[in-house]
């Protein structure tokens, strides 16, 4: 049987990989924006979730599609919350993965510590169109510590950097089927996926 496209407000090939083999065994299936030529949208929000929400409003009016969006972070416990909404632009509007990694080991070493508590945080959303008042909203928490020795391969943004202690790895270091299993956004995508196979 066909699986149901559902278009992502993003164009991060990592993350419609990573949603994609989440949703392998259900009958939906992601596709990123960039195949609507979607404009991505300025998140201005002051939460993850007023970003998913700008996000998914943009991509809809585009592409005359369901969309999921979700907006995602890491929030460190001593630098008050940061980076947060800002996770993916921490070291500045053009910084890449590298430079936000780096960046954030060096506000961590400034607070001569080599692990803080942390936790990644994924606000998901799922409209069916651009006007829809009653999206679904659902949110992913994954706690655990950033160290400053980048550790891994497998992974993008912090993950290197991202301590599991109950598994004495950092995100990169763990397999995809348990990241998966434990990440914030595997935890808002099987949230999701529960609400929406109540609704199709």
């Amino acid at each position: 049987m066909a699986k149901e496209e559902i278009v992502l407000a993003s164009n991060n090939q990592h993350k419609v990989r990573e949603i994609n083999a989440l949703l392998r065994n259900t009958a939906f299936k992601i596709v990123p924006q960039s195949k609507f030529d979607v404009i991505e949208a300025d998140e201005t929000g002051a939460t993850f979730l007023e970003n998913a929400l700008i996000k998914a409003r943009n991509a809809a009016e585009y592409t005359q599609h369901p969309i999921i969006a979700d907006d995602s972070g890491i929030e460190v416990y001593a630098l008050e919350g940061r980076p947060g909404i800002f996770s993916s632009r921490y070291a500045g509007p053009d910084a890449n993965d590298k430079d936000n990694l780096n960046k954030l080991i060096e506000d961590i070493k400034l607070l001569n510590k080599k692990a803080c508590r942390a936790r990644f945080v994924c606000s998901m959303v799922f409209l069916r169109h651009a006007t829809d008042r009653n999206p679904i909203i659902v949110e992913g928490v994954w706690e655990g510590h950033v160290i400053t020795k980048p550790k891994g391969e497998n992974g993008f943004g912090y993950d290197p950097i991202f301590y599991i202690p109950t598994y004495q790895r950092t995100s990169a270091e763990l397999s995809d089927d348990t990241k998966n299993q434990l990440s914030h956004r595997g935890q808002a995508l099987r949230k999701l996926v529960e609400k929406l196979s109540k609704i199709k």
